[in-house]
C-alpha cells in the first residue's frame, strides 16, 4: 500500500469552510472525517492523508465535487541508502558520500 497526501482547495469564504468541512465531516469516510484545515490560519484548503494502492483509488475515495482541483502528493520516507541511490539517481554520480 502506498501513502499519499491530498490537498483540498476552497474559497476564503465563511460558508465556503463550513461546506467543505461539512461534505468531508458527512461523507462517513474514514480518511475525510478526519482531515485537517487550515482555514482558522487564513489557508483555506483541508489536508487528508491516505493509505490506499493508488493516486486514482485516493481520488475516487474522495467527494465528487473535489475531484477535479485535488492534489494528490505521493509520499516517501528515506533511509540513509535510499538517500544515496536517489541522489545517484538524479546525478548519475556515487553516493551522498562521493560528492562532498
Amino acid at each position: 500500500m502506498a501513502r499519499f497526501l491530498i490537498e483540498l482547495p476552497h474559497k476564503a469564504e465563511v460558508l465556503e469552510c463550513i461546506n467543505a468541512a461539512r461534505i468531508l465531516v458527512e461523507s462517513g469516510s474514514h480518511f475525510l472525517t478526519h482531515a485537517d484545515f487550515g482555514c482558522k490560519d487564513g489557508i483555506h484548503k483541508a489536508w487528508i492523508i491516505m493509505d490506499v494502492d493508488s493516486k486514482e483509488e485516493a481520488r475516487n475515495i474522495l467527494p465528487h465535487v473535489y475531484r477535479r482541483n485535488a492534489t494528490i502528493v505521493g509520499l516517501n520516507k528515506f533511509s540513509i541508502k535510499e538517500l544515496e541511490d536517489l541522489l545517484e539517481y538524479h546525478t548519475g554520480k556515487g553516493t551522498a558520500w562521493d560528492t562532498q
